[in-house]
């Protein structure tokens, strides 16, 4: 099985902020934290490997019946997560679940409503969150559920944010119709690009609904006891996200937003020692 430094050396250019928030965990954990962060990172970035949607849905359903059949073939990403779930007892459901959500991924379907949205980002950004807590503190982990649901959501709409020209270049829209409609446009008019009024409504929308789910988070995580930051940590960089993106405004469709890597250390190490609230 891998050990602790070569996971660490695999997540880091995958997924730097992860990757940053693991370091926070004690030594122990890092492990199991950078497998569950690199089997995120590998589920995510199938559908840059295929052409067709086909072919991703065999990959997933590969890993849905590795997990569920505890067998990993040899497959060092898998046999290490195997040992992760077995270890900590994480819910094999929550890992089908996950996958099954993932499938959205392979396809340029619009994304239908908000609820929608948020069921997707509940399946797949808070769902990994809710199980790396489970690494750190199974017994606090439950208390912050409802933490773990705003975080992801708040976490994983300053991704897709981030990843708009990515999702442009494809012809994917996850801004949901009924934000889209709202702004006076639809998936066809935000992937053109085309109506550049309507389109800065649009992401407006997503980073409003951004910063609601980041308040709710940052309200719940009050009194979450210092072992189980790390967990969240990926997720208090969502406010200076959502900021960028908002001040980049339609020009987020062909520039990534970002932050300096001294606000992201900042950050991530002020959270870890105070907390929220």
């Amino acid at each position: 099985m891998a050990g602790d430094e070569d996971l660490l050396a695999q997540l880091r250019p995958v997924d730097q902020d992860r990757y940053l928030a693991t370091l926070y965990a004690s030594q122990e954990k890092r492990r199991a934290l950078a497998a569950l962060y690199l089997f995120n990172a590998e589920i995510a970035s199938i559908r840059d490997r295929i052409h067709e949607p086909l072919p991703g849905e065999v990959r997933i359903q590969w890993w849905r019946d590795a997990i569920a059949g505890g067998e990993g073939g040899g497959h060092p990403l898998v046999d290490t997560l195997l040992v992760v779930i077995d270890k900590y007892g994480l819910p094999r459901e929550a890992f089908d679940r996950y996958l099954d959500a993932r499938i959205f991924d392979l396809y340029d379907d619009p994304m239908p409503s908000r609820g929608d949205l948020e069921g997707y980002l509940g399946e797949t950004a808070s769902a990994l969150i809710q199980l790396s807590a489970l690494v750190l503190e199974p017994e606090a982990a439950p208390a912050f559920a409802a933490a773990a649901g705003h975080a992801g959501c708040a976490q994983g709409i300053a991704g897709l944010l981030r990843l708009l020209p990515l999702h442009r270049s494809r012809g994917q829209c996850f801004v949901p119709a009924d934000i889209l409609a709202a702004a006076g446009t639809d998936r066809d008019g935000f992937v053109s690009g085309n109506d550049r009024a309507a389109i800065s409504r649009a992401i407006e929308g997503m980073v409003a609904l951004g910063h609601e789910h980041a308040s709710g988070f940052a309200a719940a995580a009050r009194g979450m006891p210092a072992s189980l930051r790390p967990a969240f940590l990926a997720a208090a960089l969502t406010q200076a996200y959502l900021g960028r993106v908002q001040h980049a405004a339609a020009t987020a469709l062909e520039r990534p937003a970002d932050i300096s890597a001294l606000r992201r250390h900042w950050t991530l190490l002020s959270t870890a020692m105070r907390g929220w609230g």
